[in-house]
């Protein structure tokens, strides 16, 4: 009995290793009159074959991919014709294809990084859709009377168009900071000659990702080519419009100054030196006041050691504020935004729901987001406790 539970154990892990160093992808073509589909992987920005798959009469097929990290992969039948995969060793991915063309009518599953591919991949084609029925408008319009004042109101609606897109890609960048698929994020491209990305502050988001993704993929091609991507348009600025980014980066991006309870304006850059848990509470939350009671305990533990929370109320009492910062007797720094019916940093950091976090290493840069109880624990723990 032992040997067989110990030939059982040796099975179990062996299969685990292999599972942790592949991939599956299960896929189905409808109407498909195509006889193999092939899969490559992303040499930077640059597809290498690296298999193929025979599809069956029933339009299914299978691939088993090795794989020790999480990498981009293109799947389709031609340079024009397929989808980016983001995948991790031991997902289990499941597509479904519906159309002649394959990223028009797909679903995927199995796979988070590819899921968000796909939901950048749909907003920038719903965008662009909108776009060219403008542009069609537009044109229309240009040939028939009234053009000198309908023609001004379709191109600030082509203006606000491109705007919204831009806001989503930043607002997907800052919830996916720690995700090779905030990449795709930053290149997106409206056309062939203009990127979502488009404004000279967004240079900003690329040091973002860049500095988050090198410390969570070291040795990914991906990320070693964006920290190159992020020197050359530093490269190509002026000085002084580097030295004028660099002095609002931090304010515009990652760096709240708020006032706090005692009435003093205070900046989280302030803070540099220590990790910080930059909360996001209101006193009429139930769950807000109980994750409050949670952080003091972890505060008491952490705060001799180099922890430090930095808290923004979002009610519009400030009196009722400040009573509830003294009733809890929160230890920390309280501060609420300047004007909580234009709440900036919550739009700034893509605030959806209370309570909300995010946690800065000792250089200012987020590790970690929205996490809260056990996960905030042990992370802390981790940070503390090596």
């Amino acid at each position: 009995m032992k040997r067989t539970l110990f030939i059982l154990a040796l099975v179990l892990i062996f299969s685990g290793c292999n599972i942790r160093n592949k991939f599956a992808i299960n896929g189905v073509i409808k109407d498909s009159k195509e006889k193999y589909i092939y899969l490559s992987k992303l040499d930077v920005d640059t597809p290498v074959l690296i298999d193929s798959a025979k599809i069956s009469r029933k339009g299914s097929f299978r691939f088993k991919v090795k794989a020790t990290n999480a990498d981009f992969y293109q799947i389709g039948f031609s340079s024009t014709n397929f989808i980016t995969l983001l995948a991790e060793p031991g997902e289990k991915i499941n597509l479904l294809f519906n159309g002649k063309t394959l990223f028009e009518n797909y679903s995927v599953g199995g796979s988070v990084g590819s899921e968000k591919l796909q939901t950048l991949d749909l907003v920038l084609a719903e965008t662009k859709r909108k776009l060219d029925s403008l542009s069609t408008i537009y044109a229309q319009a240009s040939k028939e009377t009234g053009f000198d004042v309908k023609g001004p109101l379709l191109e600030a609606e082509f203006i606000e168009l491109i705007k919204a897109q831009r806001k989503k890609n930043i607002e997907f960048i800052l919830s996916n900071i720690n995700s090779l698929a905030s990449i795709k994020a930053l290149y997106q491209r409206i056309n062939p000659e203009t990127y979502v990305l488009f404004d000279q502050n967004d240079l900003q988001y690329l040091k973002i990702v860049t500095d988050s993704l090198t410390r969570h993929y070291p040795n990914s091609k991906q990320v070693q080519a964006l920290a190159i991507d992020f020197e050359k348009e530093l490269n190509r600025m002026k000085i002084s419009e580097i030295e004028q980014i660099s002095k609002n980066m931090p304010k515009t991006a990652l760096d709240p100054d708020l006032i706090n309870i005692a009435g003093k304006r205070v900046a989280l850059s302030s803070l540099k030196g220590k990790y910080v848990l930059l909360t996001f509470w209101s006193f009429q939350s139930n769950d807000c006041i109980e994750e409050n009671l949670q952080l003091k305990e972890f505060y008491k533990l952490y705060n001799k050691k180099g922890f430090e929370i930095y808290q923004i109320n979002l009610d519009e009492n400030e009196a009722a504020w400040k009573a509830a910062v003294k009733y809890d007797e929160l230890p920390w720094i309280s501060t609420r935004e300047d004007d909580p019916k234009d709440p900036k940093n919550v739009l700034l950091f893509n605030v959806k729901t209370l309570p909300a976090n995010y946690l800065f290493d000792k250089e200012s840069i987020i590790i970690a987001s929205n996490i809260h109880g056990r996960a905030l624990q042990l992370k802390l723990d981790q940070l503390f406790n090596k």
